[in-house]
């Protein structure tokens, strides 16, 4: 008479059934708990793009106020002078509304890139700009017949102006609030979408710098 037939080691001590359920719910709950390495990978990979963005951000925001740490900030300093037109004009007189202060010159390349926002913004905002160091009125108007451009202009020939407002390079400007607090400060290109949005966070500041007084 023979010998039972030997099971399995893995069905002697249960069910068959169960030990199978047993190691399949042990290989989910690896797969669980220890992703895949593309996984592992793509995470890290995600991480390291956050924290260059950080960075990059950090970057920016430590060039800006280099780039901006003489300029003024406050209240606005006078700023008056004859237009290119022989009007007189004050920035004093534009106060309540937000107004938008350009630093410029004709020579300078990336004013030229800019000139066409700066004139955008000239259709329904109020603008006051400078030409520093650009020569004779006659040579200022002819770039802007030349260039289409009907912003205002003070031709600031010898640069008092720009030095007077701590100007150290072109395009410079200041955006400020209708009580003429200097609201935003940028040096170089600026959108004329980012200009927009900054002339119009200037009304909500100016409103709540004269609820607060």
């Amino acid at each position: 008479m023979g010998s039972p037939p030997r099971l399995p080691r893995h069905e002697i001590r249960g069910h068959p059934g169960r030990v199978w359920f047993s190691v399949r719910q042990a290989r989910v709950n690896a797969a669980t708990n220890n992703p895949p390495p593309a996984k592992v990978g793509r995470r890290r990979h995600g991480w390291l793009y956050a924290a260059e963005g950080v960075l990059f951000i950090l970057l920016l925001l430590g060039v800006h106020s280099w780039q901006t740490r003489e300029l003024p900030t406050g209240q606005a300093m006078a700023l008056e002078g004859t237009l290119l037109n022989g009007q007189s004009a004050s920035l004093n007189a534009l106060r309540g509304r937000p107004v938008l202060v350009h630093f410029w010159a004709t020579w300078c390349p990336v004013c030229k890139l800019e000139q066409d926002n700066i004139n955008a913004i000239a259709q329904d905002h109020q603008v006051f700009s400078i030409a520093m160091q650009s020569g004779v009125d006659q040579a200022v108007r002819e770039h802007m017949t030349q260039n289409h451009l009907t912003f205002p202009v003070i031709n600031d020939a010898d640069g008092r102006l720009a030095q007077r407002w701590g100007i150290r390079g072109v395009p410079t400007s200041f955006i400020l609030d209708a009580t003429g607090h200097i609201r935003f400060v940028e040096v170089g290109y600026t959108t004329e979408a980012g200009l927009r949005l900054r002339l119009a966070l200037a009304v909500g500041a100016g409103q709540t710098h004269t609820s607060a007084e």
